[in-house]
């Protein structure tokens, strides 16, 4: 045994606390490892990190506890570096700038901000941790206009393989900080605190919400791919189309602009197929966010695979088709298709400034199966398998915050062209891959 101990909010096998820090928000990842570290500070995760190396114990970190395949933030008998005790944010409101440790979830963080005018990028889940959204690149409505998560990156602070407390930014490490815009979570360091740069808030702005019958899929996913990559980039939007026995199809946005303005933008979807609902509101900022950010429990009751991919092109006839049939097949309620729409500040960002790369696309689309019962699992992970093989003609790269274990080539998927960038600072940072887990980055030999 080494010399480390471990601090922080430590539960081992068998303490109290431990059937509550072993669950995930997807059920499918839980497993059981030997110790998880709830940490409070730097030095926490600095203590973990050396005394799992002494101890020969596999490490992982997790922040919102919102891993979508195994063994990405979990890992059995190892230990789990939990960053969700650490969740303070500070804002100065001068400089539009947000210092914010990793365990906060983005719904609060977004709230909080908006609550103070300001703007920040979430996704369509509030429970997702900020710490790992961040390392993968993370857009959502508003990207269009301020970019990805990690476009508004200024610094970071992280832990090394070797337990240093490292800066880096624009001056300081600066390939670590090129790295960790994209490069994905848990490889390079674990981050203890983010800097961000965020954006004035309009006093309000117009969020909508279109629900359609099931059976007019085709026809609605044709309108809003054809409409939707087009539109002013103040406009983002989302189109779920859920399985058949769930029935919603549903496309979702937010303008920072005028309720006139967007009506006579969304035109050409507000005229497809027969709306059985539309709402179209302008309201406070702060309030939009919680129109498109509902609370949802921190745990889903449902096992869940996804994947992910862009488009180039639109749609034509086949892969409308597959995403048809996989949608009436599925026997999940929640199992759905997910597209939003890409450009406008995302692409113009060149793609190797960061090492988030898919900047191009007109959009961007995941689908997942879901099941409750164990007998039910390998038809639903066979599902999003096929899915992904038959959308392989009409679709480039795979998003890594939606990691799939099936994807082989994941280095090209998730990263294209900086691949062999990011080996490099892997080697650099982290030669002995001590921070690795099913689809981290390797380093270069």
């Amino acid at each position: 045994m080494g010399s480390a101990q471990l601090t922080g909010r430590v539960i081992f096998k068998g303490d109290p606390g431990y059937k509550e820090a072993i669950k995930n928000w997807n059920p499918y990842v839980n497993t059981f490892p030997q110790v998880f570290v709830f940490a409070q500070n730097a030095c926490d995760v600095s203590n973990a990190i050396i005394w799992a190396r002494e101890n020969d114990v596999p490490l992982r970190v997790r922040s919102g506890r919102h891993a979508l395949d195994k063994d990405f933030s979990v890992v059995k008998g190892g230990l789990v570096i939990d960053t969700s005790d650490m969740n303070k944010v500070h804002l100065d409101k001068k400089k539009g700038i947000a210092t914010v440790q990793p365990g906060i979830r983005v719904g609060p963080l977004v709230k909080g901000l908006a609550q103070e005018g300001f703007m920040a990028v979430f996704g369509d889940s509030p429970t997702v941790g900020i710490g790992g959204i961040t390392t993968g690149g993370g857009f959502g409505l508003v990207s269009r206009s301020i970019g990805v998560i990690s476009d508004n990156l200024l610094a970071l602070e992280t832990v090394d393989a070797k337990g240093r407390i490292l800066r880096a930014d624009d001056s300081c490490n600066e390939d670590l900080f090129w790295a960790s815009r994209g490069g994905g979570g848990g490889t390079f360091g674990y981050n203890t605190e983010y800097t961000f740069k965020v954006h004035r808030a309009p006093a309000t702005a117009t969020v909508f919400n279109i629900i359609w019958p099931w059976e007019q899929l085709e026809t609605v996913f044709r309108a809003w791919q054809n409409l939707m990559p087009f539109v002013d980039e103040r406009l983002g939007s989302y189109l779920e189309i859920f399985s058949k026995v769930n029935g919603l199809c549903q496309a979702t946005g937010l303008f920072l602009g005028s309720r006139p303005e967007l009506i006579q933008i969304l035109e050409p979807l507000l005229s497809a197929g027969t709306p059985t609902e539309v709402v179209i509101e302008t309201l406070f900022y702060p309030d939009c966010i919680d129109f498109l950010d509902p609370p949802e429990p921190p745990f889903a009751d449902q096992n869940f695979k996804f994947s992910s991919s862009w488009a180039n092109n639109l749609w034509p006839e086949e892969p409308i088709a597959v995403m048809k049939q996989f949608l009436e097949d599925a026997q999940g309620t929640e199992s759905n298709f997910y597209f939003t729409n890409w450009r406008g500040a995302i692409s113009r960002v060149p793609s190797d400034k960061t090492a988030f790369f898919w900047r191009n696309p007109l959009f961007y689309t995941e689908w997942n199966a879901t099941w409750v019962d164990k007998s039910e699992e390998a038809r639903s992970l066979a599902s999003v398998e096929r899915v992904r093989k038959l959308l392989k003609p009409y679709v480039v790269g795979s998003y890594v915050n939606v990691p799939d274990e099936n994807i082989k080539n994941f280095g090209s998927a998730y990263w294209g062209a900086n691949f062999e960038r990011l080996r490099r600072v892997k080697a650099k940072y982290d030669p002995e891959n001590v921070f690795n887990h099913p689809q981290s980055v390797p380093p270069s030999c």
